[in-house]
């Protein structure tokens, strides 16, 4: 079987396989590689030991060589020049009256080829668009409408946290989140608070959420009657990180304890009835 790698084209974005075609080539090597749109510059990022071939379904193209200064230099020409044809975008969508906005342009290694991405409401018909593009930047166009998270990696900015947004620092794809995630974790869900600057639910309300879900299940639920040293109890609250369980006594105190100390009986279901220590 052939060598193959992986080949990243932007920080945190997608990974591509392609066919190493006898060219030796390690992690963090610049490649010029044959894509639908022409020949472009990526990094290696997964070097042909760790590829899964099992994983591999499709026809790989190739890479055609180890990039050299002067590939170097002329796709940080094209980064150039694609900031100009942005801003001729720009121009031509106040002209045309189109309801879209413009957020990134990338050239392919020879300029042959451009791609815009941009965001809408609703579909754009975008063909007069594409018309005055290509007469004006003398290439190929082509134009991509991307979803708010899309647009937001694009754009980049700092997240509720003040770090980099994760998805353009290493979240090369998006994984699905929903609010289930957040009331899991006891956030609150207000969307201020759960919500990014793409608008959509945060990505991190995933990252954490199989854990507490399985520390979770290691508790009792809420108004469960219990039994610990200090005698009968009812639960009131639990914290699933510090696995401790705060009940309230029978004298009307509360107490926070490891859920180790405490045990109680679940509910019966299909006849079965089990015992949690």
């Amino acid at each position: 079987m052939s060598e193959i790698v992986g080949v990243r084209f932007h920080q945190a974005g997608k990974v591509y396989y392609f066919d190493a075609a006898d060219v030796p080539m390690e992690i963090d090597d610049d490649v010029v590689v044959e894509t639908s749109r022409g020949y472009e510059v990526g990094k290696v990022v997964i070097s042909p030991q760790q590829v899964i071939h099992s994983e591999i379904t499709e026809p790989l193209k190739p890479v055609v060589r180890k990039a050299q200064a002067e590939d170097i230099t002329k796709a940080q020409r094209q980064q150039k020049r694609a900031t100009n044809a942005i801003a001729k975008c720009r121009e031509l969508i106040e002209k045309l009256n189109l309801p879209m906005k413009p957020i990134s342009a990338q050239y392919n290694l020879d300029g042959s080829h451009l791609t815009i991405f941009f965001s809408a409401e609703k579909r754009v018909d975008f063909r007069e668009l594409v018309r005055e593009l290509s007469r004006n930047l003398k290439t190929r166009v082509e134009l991509r409408q991307v979803g708010a998270r899309d647009e937001a990696k694009l754009v980049g900015g700092l997240g509720k946290c003040g770090f980099p947004l994760c998805c353009t620092t290493f979240l090369s794809e998006f994984a699905p989140v929903s609010i289930k995630m957040a009331k899991e974790q006891e956030i609150a869900l207000n969307p201020m608070k759960t919500s990014g600057i793409c608008g959509r639910l945060l990505c991190c309300l995933g990252y954490e959420y199989e854990q507490y879900r399985a520390m979770k299940e290691k508790m009792p639920p809420l108004h469960q009657e219990v039994s610990t040293a200090l005698g009968n109890a009812k639960v009131v609250s639990y914290n699933p990180v510090k696995e401790t369980v705060t009940v309230e006594l029978e004298t009307g105190s509360n107490v926070e304890l490891p859920l180790s100390q405490i045990t109680w009986h679940e509910k019966p279901a299909e006849d079965k009835q089990e015992t949690k220590t």
